[in-house]
């Protein structure tokens, strides 16, 4: 890649990595809201989505340092909604999983044609993040249904 095209890799990267590390801010959050009849699974369900969200970071973090770049040390700014039902923590939890999404396919396209590594790379993540949104989507029709 052309300096111009890894300094434009590192941006996104930095972002998706300001993202995710909102993401384990959100996701505690969520784990210490969470009440009502399937806390203990939801609870456990956030804490394990902060963590995926720490990974998901430390990896565009290292990516970007194997480009000559420097992590970011920002985290997104997150809205606090105050609401804190199940229903509303699973929707916000689907809208930042699209989110995230999106940012991948934004790398996706800056580095097609220019890096494997990192195609490939994007293309797993949108796959996870992907997959999460399915989940959510799946446990929000139970709640839909009462």
């Amino acid at each position: 890649m052309d300096v111009n095209k890894t300094n434009e890799v590192m941006e996104i990267l930095n972002k998706i990595m300001e993202y995710e590390l909102s993401g384990v801010v959100r996701y505690t959050h969520y784990a210490l809201m969470i009440t009502g009849r399937d806390r203990l699974s939801l609870a456990q369900f956030f804490k394990d989505q902060a963590n995926e969200s720490l990974l998901h970071a430390q990896e565009a973090g290292e990516i970007v340092t194997g480009l000559g770049g420097h992590p970011s040390l920002k985290i997104q700014i997150i809205e606090e909604s105050n609401k804190h039902s199940t229903v509303d923590l699973l929707n916000e939890s689907s809208e930042h999983e699209k989110e995230a999404v999106g940012l991948y396919k934004i790398l996706l396209d800056i580095v097609k044609d220019e890096s494997i590594y990192i195609e490939e790379y994007a293309r797993g993540m949108i796959k996870a993040e992907e997959m999460h949104a399915i989940e959510v989507t799946k446990m929000l029709k139970d709640y839909a249904e009462a």
